[in-house]
């Protein structure tokens, strides 16, 4: 519940370790007062009652980096986050009328003519969420140029540090970190997905280290074109804007009547560090975000490297023995099992069972595999067709397309246009009717192909397909999570093409990279865990050497391991899979089912990052503890650094049960853990237990 200082314009949110404080001056300015450690409202009102400092003259604007909410008009010079035009005029001058306070947050009142603004927030945790609800209570049509979710502003301070996780396909999730200059750093996406280039999250700090220091951080919950703008302003102030869109030539036409709510730009404080602050993130969405995240996912089996497009039930069914056979506990088909899929050609839209591979569906073979004790999923693509369906001879029209242009193909695919609502109700039908025809227990939803005509002949404001198509898959997996609750979906999109808080919110886990590369993982895994749980983390052990990428050899032992650290998966051709082989995975997925508790729900340590050669996590628990260590290279004879842990009680004693040696947890602490890893390409799994 927000506390309100007596005079109603003072407003302080507070979680277990920080708080947020805003306040409305005498001039009805929405000003920013404090986001940090936890405070009183007394100190907020005593914020609110210094004067401003002051500005150079007419040259700077006494709102700029001050202001909650910069709207477009008046005397502001920074990125507005409202932008607003209308036949008669562009811009907003907006006054306060009131606000509303409860358990569930603060909502603040603004109107400009027929434009009604209400600015959201909500503690949950140590995470402040925030988002805009636009409406439209004039009698003629406005045009939302641009409309993002909040602006958040930093405390000030010297020497800024960025960090941000960039990629591409196969790469995603890097982290990286570098001062912060004056003017702008802009990320984002304009492909109409989250991307693979960059995930919608930032963090800013001065001298933070992996446990000590402050750390600011946001992350927005959206799953299409979006953009976020980290700008130091010329008297060194900081702010940070986001949301839908990523250039301000128009997002949506509002009628009279019609309303538009952002999605939620979510912000954190932590003086824990970049490891506090992700364990804060992880907790969030367990709590908050995530569908049944106390529910650990399952051991999976995927059919799509060992297969490919060339797939039968019978061949099918041999894979799902072998796997149940190593302790798989969900079997999933991927692509190639509807319509005319023998390649990437044909079939997209036409979602029904192939005969020749299925003739009877998919029901005899997903009876199979749970005769064999596992659950059953398949792999969909419903956003995209190709040109070779019969969906597409059928609804040429139903695709994205500017008129009189070409129709540009990527993988043989165009997009649907989600934002029609009989492309809606084809889709809903088809899945419906799919997951109704067979005991499907799990859907992979992929998404390979990023938005390029993304235009709407018969639309008036063909803009608003990009705002529409998220909303409508958003309606769609609403719709079929509540007709088939027992179904858990995954979001795919070439792998990490579509991870955001957004998608989250609907799907029970993600997949992390279309790169199964044991030691490429480790980069990609070390970035995604800055801001999202291993719970939801996707990650496979497949064939060696790797075929699809890079060829590198690695034993199994280090596959194994590395996959352990999110939700295991396994991905290799089993049907070549040695005896020995079979053997050694069934010993790895027993002992991640040990483990997993740990992993998926528990608190992430990151005792030494993946760069070195030595890289390695911990997960804490209760009593218990699991670490995953990586040697990658052991160079010039040098000896392996033993790893100082986190997270125990220094005054108990733990026992190791792989060796049941016994260590004092102050030894563990401030003199670590030996490994006992050499060499090139080593692992293990240290399993700790308070006695």
């Amino acid at each position: 519940m927000p506390e309100i200082a007596d005079n109603g314009r003072t407003w302080l949110l507070s979680g277990p370790t920080s708080s947020y404080a805003l306040h409305l001056t005498e001039t009805d300015e929405l000003v920013h007062l404090h986001w940090g450690p936890g405070i009183a409202l007394a100190d907020a009102e005593a914020l609110a009652a210094l004067p401003p400092s002051e500005r150079g003259a007419s040259f700077e604007s006494p709102l700029d980096g001050r202001e909650e909410y910069p709207v477009e008009g008046g005397p502001r010079f920074v990125r507005p986050a409202l932008s607003v035009r209308t036949d008669e005029r562009r811009g907003t001058e907006w006054s306060y009328e009131d606000f509303e306070a409860d358990a569930d947050g603060l909502r603040l009142r603004f109107r400009d003519a027929g434009l009604a603004v209400t600015l959201h927030y909500r503690m949950r945790g140590d995470v402040v969420e925030r988002w805009t609800t636009l409406r439209n209570d004039g009698e003629g049509p406005l045009e939302l140029l641009r409309a993002d979710s909040a602006t958040w502003t930093l405390p000030e301070r010297d020497d800024w540090r960025l960090s941000q996780l960039h990629g591409r396909w196969a790469a995603e999730s890097r982290l990286t970190r570098s001062p912060l200059t004056y003017g702008e750093q802009v990320i984002g996406s304009r492909r109409g997905h989250t991307g693979h280039q960059h995930l919608p999250w930032v963090a800013l700090d001065t001298d933070a280290t992996e446990e000590r220091g402050e750390v600011y951080g946001c992350a927005l919950g959206w799953s299409g074109t979006w953009r976020i703008a980290v700008a130091q302003l010329p008297d060194a102030r900081v702010q940070i804007t986001g949301g839908v869109g990523y250039d301000d030539s128009g997002l949506l036409r509002l009628a009279p009547g019609e309303s538009f709510t952002t999605p939620v730009f979510a912000g954190l404080w932590s003086d824990a560090g970049f490891g506090g602050a992700s364990r804060a993130w992880h907790a969030y969405q367990r709590t908050y975000v995530v569908p049944d995240a106390e529910q650990d996912r399952p051991v999976l089996f995927n059919s799509w490297e060992a297969t490919y497009f060339d797939i039968s039930e019978e061949q099918q069914g041999t894979l799902a023995r072998r796997a149940a056979a190593i302790g798989v506990e969900l079997f999933v088909v991927d692509d190639g099992w509807f319509g005319a899929r023998t390649g990437d050609h044909a079939g997209l839209g036409d979602w029904r069972p192939n005969p020749d591979r299925f003739p009877n569906g998919l029901k005899p073979l997903a009876d199979q595999v749970h005769d064999l004790g596992m659950q059953f999923g398949i792999w969909v693509e419903p956003e995209m067709v190709n040109p070779d369906s019969e969906l597409y001879r059928a609804h040429p029209d139903w695709v994205q397309f500017q008129s009189g242009r070409k129709r540009t193909e990527f993988r043989n695919q165009l997009v649907l246009n989600l934002a029609r609502e009989d492309v809606q109700e084809y889709l809903w039908e088809q899945l419906h009717g799919l997951l109704s025809s067979a005991p499907v227990d799990y859907v992979k939803w992929d998404f390979n192909r990023c938005f390029t005509d993304a235009g709407w002949p018969d639309d008036p404001y063909p803009q608003r397909l990009w705002v529409d198509h998220v909303r409508a898959l958003y309606s769609l997996l609403d719709r079929l999570r509540a007709a088939h609750p027992g179904v858990a979906f995954e979001s795919c999109s070439g792998g990490g093409g579509r991870i955001d808080l957004g998608i989250m919110s609907r799907t029970d886990q993600v997949w992390t990279s279309d790169n199964t590369d044991p030691l490429d993982r480790l980069d990609i895994q070390h970035g995604f865990s800055q801001i999202h749980p291993a719970r939801v983390m996707a990650a496979w052990v497949t064939d060696s050497p790797n075929a699809q990428l890079n060829g590198r050899v690695s034993s199994l032992r280090f596959r194994f391991v590395s996959a352990m650290a999110g939700v295991l998966g396994v991905g290799g051709d089993l049907s070549q899979w040695s005896e020995e082989e079979l053997v050694e995975a069934r010993r790895w997925v027993e002992l991640y089912k040990e483990i997993r508790p740990l992993v998926q729900r528990g608190d992430l340590y990151r005792l030494r990052p993946p760069a070195g050669g030595l890289g390695a996590l911990q997960y804490v628990r209760g009593d218990e503890s699991v670490v995953l260590a990586w040697l990658q290279a052991q160079r010039f004879g040098e000896p392996v650094p033993a790893l100082r842990l986190h997270g125990l009680d220094p005054t108990a004693s733990y026992e190791c049960r792989e060796t049941g040696e016994v260590h004092r947890g102050a030894v563990l602490l401030h003199h670590g853990l030996r490994t006992g890893l050499r060499g090139d390409l080593d692992a293990t799994v240290i399993r700790l237990r308070r006695i």
